[in-house]
Formats: C-alpha cells, sequence, structure tokens
C-alpha cells in the first residue's frame, strides 16, 4: 500500500513526510516532487512529478493507492494543475486522494477561495475516493512579519480586529498524517483551524511583552498597505494578495472555533505565545 505526497519538499510537504514515517514505514512512501534533486534527504522513494506536465503524472502515479494532493502555491494557476493530478490519477488507478483546501472555501471572501473549490468540485465529480482538509492560516504567515516589526516599532496589517484562528504547519502536517493512515475517512471534508483566535492587536501585543518594547498594531486600507509591501520588494501582485488576505481577515474568514484540529491530532494546537517566542529566537 504506497501513499505519494505531492509537493513533498515544500514547508509543509517536509513536515507532512516526517510525521508520516513515524507512522508507516518508509518503503511505503513516495515523495511526488518537480525537482526530485530536492528531496533526496528525505528518506523516500522520490518520482519526478511536475503538475505543469500533465501527460508524465499518471506514470508517477502507477502503483500509488492513496494521494495526498497538497494544493500548488503557484496562484492563479492551481485550478489547472489540480485537474491534472486528479485525472492522471483516475489513468493511474489512485484509490484515494485527500486535499489541502481552504478553510470555509465554500463561502470564504478570500481570493484564494475559488481554485480550492474547484477543486473540491473536480475531486467529487472524479469517481475517486476523496477527504478534504480545509486548512486554515499557518501562524507562520504572521509570525514571519514579526522581526519587521520589532525592527521598526510597529506592526502593520489591514486585517482590522478580525479574529484569526491560526495554527503551525506542524499543527496542520501532523492533521494530514492522522487522516491519511486512518481509517473510515473517505468523504469527509474538515474545517481546521486553531484552538484560540488572535487579532493583530493581541498579535502585537504578546510582541510588545515578549520583548519589552511598545509594538503597537496600526492598520492601514487595504490598497496602502499593499503600497507598502511593494515598497518593501514584493512584487505587485503579492503585496496585493497579501493585503486582500488580510481583508478577508478582517471579514472573519480565518475565524473557525469548531477545534476539529486538534480532536485530530490528540493535542492542543500550537499557542500563539510559543509561535512569537520561537520566531524571535527566545
Amino acid at each position: 500500500m504506497k501513499t505519494g505526497i505531492t509537493g513533498a519538499t515544500g514547508q509543509l510537504g517536509r513536515l507532512v513526510v516526517e510525521n508520516l514515517k513515524k507512522k508507516v514505514a518508509a518503503e511505503n512512501l513516495v515523495a511526488l516532487v518537480r525537482t526530485p534533486e530536492k528531496a533526496s534527504d528525505l528518506g523516500i522513494e522520490t518520482r519526478a512529478f511536475d503538475y505543469e506536465k500533465p501527460e508524465s503524472l499518471a506514470e508517477a502515479l502507477h502503483g500509488i493507492d492513496h494521494l495526498l494532493l497538497i494544493s500548488s502555491n503557484e496562484i492563479g494557476k492551481r485550478r489547472q494543475q489540480h485537474e491534472n493530478v486528479i485525472k492522471a490519477a483516475q489513468q493511474a488507478g489512485v484509490k484515494w486522494i485527500v486535499y489541502t483546501s481552504l478553510l470555509h472555501a465554500d463561502r470564504s471572501t478570500l481570493s484564494l477561495a475559488g481554485e480550492h473549490k474547484a477543486t473540491e468540485d473536480a475531486l467529487k465529480a472524479s469517481g475517486i475516493a476523496y477527504t478534504i482538509l480545509r486548512n486554515g492560516w499557518y501562524t507562520e504567515n504572521y509570525t514571519g512579519s514579526v522581526p519587521g516589526a520589532v525592527k521598526a516599532g510597529v506592526l502593520v496589517g489591514s486585517a482590522g480586529e478580525g479574529k484569526i484562528s491560526s495554527a503551525t504547519r506542524e499543527d496542520f502536517a501532523e492533521a494530514a498524517a492522522v487522516v491519511v493512515t486512518s481509517e473510515n475517512q473517505q468523504g469527509k471534508v474538515y474545517e481546521l483551524a486553531g484552538d484560540d483566535y488572535f487579532t493583530l492587536t493581541d498579535l502585537a501585543a504578546e510582541i510588545s511583552r515578549q520583548t519589552g518594547k511598545e509594538i503597537p498594531y496600526k492598520n492601514l486600507p487595504e490598497t496602502e498597505y499593499a503600497e507598502m509591501l511593494k515598497s518593501f520588494g514584493l512584487p505587485e501582485g503579492m503585496a496585493k494578495a497579501i493585503a486582500s488576505f488580510d481583508t478577508g481577515a478582517s471579514k472573519n474568514d480565518l475565524f473557525d472555533d469548531n477545534k476539529q484540529l486538534s480532536r485530530l491530532i490528540g493535542r492542543p494546537t500550537t499557542p500563539l505565545i510559543q509561535s512569537v517566542k520561537d520566531i524571535l529566537g527566545q
């Protein structure tokens, strides 16, 4: 029984592989990656797997029984890329696909939601058994800004007082490994988010507490925040996307309090205080 993991050299994928290796024999795992050389340290079989080369995907999936489809990181191309994988899985006889989607993909206002929902629909129409992991925001998406906020003396964003129920990549990776290695998961849709929520004002307060410096949160209009991100060197498209995600957060698109994630992993999700401590190196 072989399990394939797409995007296995990505930030989430590597963590998933390490969690899976604790649960199943390494010889039953296959890393499906664009650049096999980057997967040499994973300790599992590796196969070339490029979402943009549909003609080669079915062969790469030969012998794969279960597939963890970690969503592509190429915003705007995801729908076609994921459909390429699903079609190849049909041809290769894959029996089950677990897909990492987006929290509340069916009603979220985030620009990311459309591609995720389209993938979910394609999965449901494929005839292959599926499970959907609707992952909330990674805490790292925000704690990555902490060092810059400390240096600048202010945390900036456009999320207002929106509630963010984030969890760490490790939390989400552990959940994926649990689902992939558990029975009776087919047909389930999980809304996965952190146990507790925070606002960016809360994040600024936690940074202030741990550094002993006064780091306030400054809320900006979406367009102004995007311009500021551009001034830091981000490409215009990425800057606009990040600012729009914050606007979605202001509408509580990143909030969920059902605690399905912690129930799956059998422990509380990583608290914000720990994530801030980790990024500050304390």
